[in-house]
């Protein structure tokens, strides 16, 4: 379903709305939250350190957010439990969540993916896991939001065209979704898919789950396109020899600004054809820049994976106690 380009005039008027968007305070996410703040809206920031965020929040004041705003939400996605105690702050802090982008998220860079205390490979944990959690505690009050008049509520998670390369025959147990691809290059980037693959389950059965209810919530996954990120220009530099030219030099030709990586994120949030008549296609779709809905990988569009990822991810939490 293809569209002209997508501009930030296009997105829907955000006063009064609330909305949440995590690793917000550099890359796709700082960018994303200045164009919904711009729209009216009130931004929660969701970010681990507090001195990193409030500096991120007072260059969106001087770069112009219009009458929106910005607050910091403390959210550490390497461990659930963290996510769950950010979600109850918020929670107690707001009557309403109109939008919940979950955007934060490990790359494939320099270091090993190493597992957490919980015996949680913490790519998965923060990619997905973590997310996963957030979501499921913010959902009561989403519900809430969707019940009132008139209401418009999302999730979006950023996901990534790399979720392609990556085809497990099987998410039905913590070994499956816990899977390591290797310290190799093609290795993490291989397990870095897996978290991008685990994005798009997620939402395909979340909306699954919430249409079940007759709740009035859209979910949607997103490609960003291909960003410079300082995830991404930490995994170019480990390459040998040649890690700072392709930072430089290919980067510039080959790979988007956050900005305009930005901006299918922000048409997630905020678009206004995604609740206009052809509403029902938005539905759990995958949006990319080009083509606003997608179709993703055979493995994304498979049900069991579906809801296999979704059941072993509720009981991998449950296990966790939360």
């Amino acid at each position: 379903m293809r569209r002209q380009s997508i501009r930030e005039e296009d997105l829907g008027d955000l006063h009064g709305k609330v909305v949440l968007v995590t690793g917000g305070n550099t890359g796709i996410g700082y960018a994303t939250i200045q164009m919904i703040a711009r729209r009216g809206a009130k931004v929660y920031m969701g970010a681990r350190n507090g001195a990193r965020a409030a500096e991120a929040i007072e260059r969106l004041k001087t770069e112009n957010i219009g009458d929106g705003s910005v607050h910091w939400l403390e959210l550490d996605l390497s461990s659930p439990l963290f996510a769950s105690r950010a979600a109850m702050e918020l929670a107690q802090k707001e009557q309403r969540l109109d939008i919940l982008i979950n955007n934060a998220g490990l790359q494939s860079n320099e270091y090993p993916f190493k597992l957490t205390p919980d015996g949680l490979l913490d790519i998965m944990v923060i990619n997905h896991i973590s997310h996963f959690v957030l979501t499921e505690a913010l959902l009561p009050l989403m519900k809430r939001t969707a019940a009132e008049p008139e209401t418009d509520v999302r999730i979006a998670n950023v996901s990534s065209m790399a979720h392609a390369e990556v085809a497990p025959q099987t998410l039905a147990t913590k070994e499956a979704l816990n899977r390591n691809f290797g310290t190799s290059t093609m290795g993490k980037y291989h397990t870095y898919a897996h978290t991008k693959l685990a994005n798009i389950l997620h939402i395909k059965e979340l909306q699954k789950r919430i249409d079940a209810e007759g709740v009035r919530i859209t979910c949607l996954a997103v490609h960003p396109g291909v960003i410079t990120t300082v995830g991404c220009d930490r995994a170019l530099r480990v390459v040998p020899f040649f890690g700072w030219f392709l930072t430089g030099v290919v980067a510039r030709l080959f790979f988007k600004s956050w900005r305009i990586g930005a901006m299918p994120v922000a048409f997630a949030a905020a678009g206004p054809e995604v609740v206009g008549p052809q509403h029902e296609k938005y539905k759990g779709a995958y949006l990319t820049p080009m083509d606003v809905i997608a179709r993703p990988s055979k493995s994304a569009r498979d049900p069991r994976l579906q809801k296999e990822l979704y059941d072993t991810t509720e009981r991998i939490v449950r296990e966790l106690g939360l």
